[in-house]
């Protein structure tokens, strides 16, 4: 190697660790790492991610797979409180079981806690056939639900998550789907409870405790579930809610699932708050109207965009503003005139539109006539 050749590969090593260390500095303002084979965490309203690490991996994912099963029964069953016979197709699945009997009586919310504090691979069974006809028409709408709440990397081959061929998902598709399922107060219910007993036509309690260690242990924990098979290892996704944010934890093929769990979260909780940026506009709310009743006119946005950034982010917020000074009446209430733009960094956030905040009329007749003879 030539001498030259040698000072060309020592600057572009230089310039390699510089460009990496300035990525690194501005989009991790923390070091985080997992032993999981996939991690991730989601804030649940802009589903951004706050951690990653093979998020888009697709893997096999246990019994996680019942956060689907039970919000695509939530959403489908007409009544959860109404009984019905177990049939023999859900006696005697294999793995975590609520032990059913034919004949057995159940309601579907029964069956849910059951699914979602025991794992019971039966139960799923049951719900299924209760909601569908059928475990292969569930798993149809399951997998429909999966391409309406936008995931694309998900398949669904069964209700309980036991390994098979063309049963998969990520870690962040997972996330997405429990936000999503968290938005409905009977899911969340279920989920984020400790003890419960459930009874069935013959008025036998049946006592239930939640597997997931995390509601006993982890502040503002709600949920969410546990998951273990050969293939897929253990598996675990958790959630917080801390009154103003709600954060979303994946892990995949994770030995100390509970423990890196709770480290993911509590990091992310203490690094990252949410904001509504729309709260940091810094324009001038009124314009000149030429030709109007009035001089001039307000203007201003409608919505709002809640975004979780660390403190260092906030301050490399940047919002570029685009809407002219003067207009011309007349104008509508709510036209748009222009736009903001939120940029974090180079990156664009959003974008939203600048309107009218009320009408803009035209002069009067008697204002144009008193203006005709005035400048006369």
């Amino acid at each position: 190697m030539t001498r030259k050749s040698s000072v060309i590969i020592c600057v572009l090593c230089v310039c390699l660790l510089f460009l990496g260390c300035s990525f690194s500095c501005y989009h991790t303002a923390f070091a985080l790492s997992s032993t999981a084979k996939a991690a991730v965490v989601i804030e649940s309203s802009s589903k951004r991610v706050l951690f990653g690490q093979n998020q888009h991996q697709k893997l096999p994912m246990a019994s996680t797979t019942k956060i689907m099963t039970a919000i695509t029964a939530i959403e489908n069953c007409k009544n959860l409180d109404q009984n019905f016979e177990i049939s023999k197709k859900a006696v005697g699945v294999p793995g975590t079981s609520l032990y059913l009997k034919e004949g057995d009586v159940y309601s579907t919310r029964g069956l849910l806690y059951a699914l979602m504090l025991i794992s019971g691979n039966d139960a799923s069974v049951a719900i299924a056939e209760h909601v569908a006809g059928s475990t292969s028409e569930f798993v149809t709408m399951m997998n429909d639900l999966a391409r309406k709440i936008g995931v694309k990397n998900t398949h669904f081959a069964n209700t309980h998550g036991l390994d098979a061929d063309g049963h998969y998902t990520t870690a962040y598709d997972l996330a997405v789907i429990t936000a999503y399922a968290l938005k409905n107060p009977v899911f969340r219910e279920i989920v984020s409870t400790k003890n419960t007993k459930i009874v069935n036509g013959n008025d036998e309690n049946k006592y239930l405790k939640n597997k997931n260690k995390l509601l006993f242990t982890l502040e503002n924990c709600i949920g969410v579930k546990t998951g273990f098979t050969n293939d897929a290892g253990r598996c675990l996704v958790s959630a917080v809610d801390d009154g103003g944010m709600v954060l979303v934890c994946v892990v995949l093929n994770c030995g100390p699932m509970f423990q890196e769990s709770e480290m993911l979260l509590k990091t992310c909780e203490q690094e990252f708050k949410l904001y509504d940026l729309t709260e940091f506009y810094e324009y001038d709310k009124h314009v000149e109207v030429v030709g109007g009743s009035k001089s001039v006119a307000t203007i201003g946005t409608k919505g709002n965009f809640v975004y979780p950034l660390t403190e260092k982010e906030r301050g490399n917020l940047k919002f570029v503003y685009s809407y002219p000074k003067v207009v011309e009446a007349p104008k509508k209430k709510g036209e748009q005139i222009g736009k903001v733009e939120t940029f974090l960094g180079n990156d664009l956030l959003f974008s939203e539109k600048i309107y009218t905040i009320n009408d803009i009329k035209p002069r009067s007749l008697w204002q144009r006539v008193k203006d005709f003879f005035s400048d006369w």
